[in-house]
């Protein structure tokens, strides 16, 4: 029987197998609000058979977007336009969906990954000016960011707040809190980008401090029978930076304060990263998390055949896998890893005439005649 295809408890919300929709940024939105791409987009990922699909990065605030073009929850308008999105999809597919909750910091004002994806100087079209822990560029020739004071903080914390209402209006189903990847959260945990001496800066107790306060906004915004995770940089992959050690400690504290998993990537806080990419590369970083932490662990990274993913959970390294390029270019992943691995997977009705007739019983809520 296939450890992938079995159901998984994420707090108080079930899903109905391992496998996990990752968000992926579509740089598509309009000030914010989500367009018919994103009807597109999630509709068809939506029919998968994945447990659990996660809706891309979603800015707090239009100054914590990474870029113009990033999705939003921080007005009316953005609300009611994800709104005309969840409608459409929620009818046809009976996935989970959540949403990861971000704030782009010092990596904010940037361009689309297709237009070269550099920073927009300040006085440019797109462009506004970045916060962050401290007034250090993420590399180079990027102009550096104001350092955040209180006022700028606790601002920071209410629009988590406010976004974690807005979410709980549209019925979604969990939150992910996006402290990975170099943006805001990531920034303060790691000493490469935080070089504050206040109650926020210098130990890993003060690094941890902002984001444990974010996760406590968000927690206490959203329906306690709902989940609240967190998605985390196991390691900048930078000597004298975030490490897995501190991860470890990072995870036990949201454990504390009613965190429901713990999504494990790694890097993106500096240029300087030396990253060993291979298959399954960050796994043995979400394994060491949920050994010692025991929180439900999604693995992440060069997960790209069902063997492979069902390997992963049936071994206990990890309880379920997330997928982002590899769904994007093959949006039937689960079909076909249900198929390679004797389980079954739920279809829409209207695709059910689509089974192989090798695969018999592929599709588990299949039932019909021929004519």
């Amino acid at each position: 029987m296939s450890q992938l295809f079995q159901p998984l408890q994420i707090g108080p919300l079930r899903l109905a197998n391992r496998i996990v929709v990752a968000p992926m940024c579509q740089y598509s939105a309009s000030d914010g609000s989500a367009l018919d791409w994103h009807l597109i987009h999630l509709g068809h990922l939506a029919l998968s058979g994945a447990g659990l699909l996660i809706i891309e990065a979603t800015a707090v605030s239009a100054e914590g977007r990474i870029s113009p073009g990033d999705l939003g929850l921080y007005s009316d308008a953005n609300e009611r336009a994800l709104a005309r999105v969840l409608d459409a999809v929620r009818p046809v597919s009976p996935i989970r969906i959540a949403m990861q909750l971000a704030h782009a910091g010092r990596k904010a004002s940037s361009r689309a990954p297709w237009d070269g994806g550099a920073q927009v100087p300040l006085g440019q079209p797109g462009s506004w000016q970045a916060v962050a822990p401290s007034a250090l560029p993420h590399s180079p020739a990027e102009q550096p960011p104001l350092a955040l004071d209180a006022p700028g903080m606790r601002k920071i914390r209410d629009d988590f707040a406010h976004t974690a209402r807005r979410a709980a209006r549209l019925g979604l189903d969990g939150i992910e809190l996006h402290a990975a990847h170099g943006y805001l959260l990531h920034q303060f945990l790691s000493p490469i980008a935080n070089k504050r001496r206040d109650a926020y800066g210098g130990s890993l107790e003060n690094r941890m401090r902002f984001p444990l306060e974010i996760f406590d906004e968000v927690r206490a915004a959203f329906p306690a029978d709902k989940p609240v995770w967190a998605r985390v940089s196991a390691t900048d992959w930078v000597p004298g930076g975030w490490d897995v050690e501190s991860t470890v400690v990072l995870s036990k504290a949201l454990q504390a304060r009613g965190c429901a998993a713990i999504h494990v990537s790694s890097g993106g806080v500096s240029p300087q990263q030396a990253i060993p990419v291979g298959p399954g590369y960050q796994v043995p970083l979400a394994q060491r998390v949920k050994a010692e932490v025991g929180l439900p662990t999604i693995a992440v990274g060069l997960i790209t055949e069902p063997e492979q993913a069902e390997a992963i959970v049936a071994s206990g390294e990890a309880d379920a896998v997330a997928l982002a390029r590899a769904m994007l270019y093959d949006p039937r992943w689960p079909w076909h890893a249900a198929a390679k691995l004797g389980a079954h997977v739920e279809a829409p009705k209207q695709y059910w005439r689509s089974q192989p007739r090798q695969y018999k019983d592929l599709f588990a809520n299949a039932a019909f005649g021929a004519r």
